[in-house]
Protein backbone atom coordinates (compact mmCIF):
# COMPACT_ATOMS: atom_id res chain seq x y z
CA UNK A 1 0.00 0.00 0.00
CA UNK A 2 1.17 3.54 -0.72
CA UNK A 3 2.87 5.34 2.14
CA UNK A 4 3.34 9.11 2.22
CA UNK A 5 5.61 11.06 4.55
CA UNK A 6 5.50 14.85 4.72
CA UNK A 7 8.35 17.06 5.87
CA UNK A 8 9.46 20.68 5.78
CA UNK A 9 7.02 22.30 8.14
CA UNK A 10 8.05 24.77 10.79
CA UNK A 11 7.60 28.20 12.28
CA UNK A 12 8.05 31.25 10.06
CA UNK A 13 7.16 34.92 10.16
CA UNK A 14 4.50 36.37 7.92
CA UNK A 15 5.94 36.99 4.48
CA UNK A 16 8.38 34.12 4.76
CA UNK A 17 8.63 30.91 2.78
CA UNK A 18 8.64 27.18 3.34
CA UNK A 19 8.91 24.21 1.05
CA UNK A 20 7.02 21.10 2.02
CA UNK A 21 7.99 17.71 0.68
CA UNK A 22 6.06 14.47 0.49
CA UNK A 23 7.95 11.27 -0.17
CA UNK A 24 5.99 8.31 -1.48
CA UNK A 25 6.74 4.62 -1.35
CA UNK A 26 4.97 1.34 -1.95
CA UNK A 27 3.16 2.23 -5.16
CA UNK A 28 3.45 3.49 -8.69
CA UNK A 29 4.00 7.13 -7.82
CA UNK A 30 4.33 8.36 -11.38
CA UNK A 31 0.74 7.37 -12.15
CA UNK A 32 -0.83 9.10 -9.13
CA UNK A 33 -2.37 12.48 -8.92
CA UNK A 34 -1.08 14.24 -5.82
CA UNK A 35 -2.70 16.80 -3.60
CA UNK A 36 -1.96 18.97 -0.62
CA UNK A 37 -4.58 19.65 2.01
CA UNK A 38 -4.47 21.51 5.28
CA UNK A 39 -6.36 21.63 8.52
CA UNK A 40 -6.18 24.69 10.73
CA UNK A 41 -6.95 24.59 14.45
CA UNK A 42 -10.68 24.24 14.94
CA UNK A 43 -11.33 24.04 11.20
CA UNK A 44 -12.16 21.31 8.72
CA UNK A 45 -9.60 19.96 6.31
CA UNK A 46 -9.47 21.96 3.10
CA UNK A 47 -7.98 21.54 -0.33
CA UNK A 48 -4.83 23.54 -1.06
CA UNK A 49 -3.28 22.33 -4.31
CA UNK A 50 -3.15 19.35 -6.64
CA UNK A 51 -1.10 18.12 -9.56
CA UNK A 52 -1.81 15.44 -12.13
CA UNK A 53 0.50 12.53 -12.83
CA UNK A 54 1.83 14.31 -15.90
CA UNK A 55 2.44 17.58 -13.99
CA UNK A 56 0.53 19.34 -16.76
CA UNK A 57 -2.58 20.06 -14.71
CA UNK A 58 -2.38 21.96 -11.44
CA UNK A 59 -5.11 23.36 -9.23
CA UNK A 60 -5.06 25.72 -6.28
CA UNK A 61 -7.54 27.04 -3.83
CA UNK A 62 -8.12 30.75 -4.38
CA UNK A 63 -6.49 31.81 -1.14
CA UNK A 64 -3.06 30.49 -2.16
CA UNK A 65 -2.98 31.31 -5.86
CA UNK A 66 0.09 33.32 -6.72
CA UNK A 67 1.80 32.35 -3.48
CA UNK A 68 1.99 28.54 -3.49
CA UNK A 69 3.35 26.25 -6.17
CA UNK A 70 2.88 22.51 -6.34
CA UNK A 71 5.37 20.39 -8.25
CA UNK A 72 6.54 16.81 -8.43
CA UNK A 73 9.62 14.82 -9.27
CA UNK A 74 8.51 11.38 -10.35
CA UNK A 75 12.07 10.09 -10.45
CA UNK A 76 12.32 10.84 -6.73
CA UNK A 77 8.76 9.80 -5.87
CA UNK A 78 8.27 13.20 -4.27
CA UNK A 79 5.75 16.02 -4.46
CA UNK A 80 6.50 19.53 -3.21
CA UNK A 81 4.57 22.54 -2.07
CA UNK A 82 6.54 25.78 -2.27
CA UNK A 83 4.85 28.33 -0.04
CA UNK A 84 5.81 31.98 -0.41
CA UNK A 85 4.43 35.15 1.13
CA UNK A 86 3.04 33.15 4.00
CA UNK A 87 0.23 34.59 6.06
CA UNK A 88 -0.93 33.78 9.59
CA UNK A 89 -4.06 32.23 8.12
CA UNK A 90 -1.85 29.64 6.42
CA UNK A 91 -1.13 28.15 9.82
CA UNK A 92 -2.29 24.53 9.74
CA UNK A 93 -1.26 20.93 9.59
CA UNK A 94 -0.48 20.15 5.96
CA UNK A 95 -1.16 16.73 4.46
CA UNK A 96 -0.24 15.22 1.14
CA UNK A 97 -2.47 12.68 -0.53
CA UNK A 98 -2.39 10.38 -3.53
CA UNK A 99 -5.12 9.77 -6.09
CA UNK A 100 -4.59 6.49 -7.96
CA UNK A 101 -6.56 7.80 -10.93
CA UNK A 102 -3.97 10.49 -11.52
CA UNK A 103 -6.16 13.46 -12.35
CA UNK A 104 -4.94 16.00 -9.82
CA UNK A 105 -8.40 16.95 -8.61
CA UNK A 106 -9.53 18.98 -5.63
CA UNK A 107 -12.09 16.60 -4.17
CA UNK A 108 -11.04 14.92 -0.96
CA UNK A 109 -12.93 11.77 -1.89
CA UNK A 110 -10.64 11.15 -4.86
CA UNK A 111 -7.61 10.57 -2.67
CA UNK A 112 -7.11 7.10 -1.24
CA UNK A 113 -3.76 7.55 0.50
CA UNK A 114 -2.77 10.16 3.06
CA UNK A 115 0.33 11.17 4.93
CA UNK A 116 0.49 11.96 8.62
CA UNK A 117 0.98 15.69 8.15
CA UNK A 118 3.52 18.37 8.88
CA UNK A 119 2.82 21.46 10.94
CA UNK A 120 3.17 24.97 9.54
CA UNK A 121 2.91 27.95 11.85
CA UNK A 122 3.06 31.51 10.54
CA UNK A 123 3.48 34.26 13.09
CA UNK A 124 2.44 37.86 12.59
Amino acid sequence: QVQLVESGGGLVQAGGSLRLSCAASGGTFSSYGMGWFRQAPGKEREFVAAISWTSITTRYTDSVKGRFTISRDNAKNTVYLQMNSLKPEDTADYYCAADPFGGGVSQTSAYNYWGQGTQVTVSS
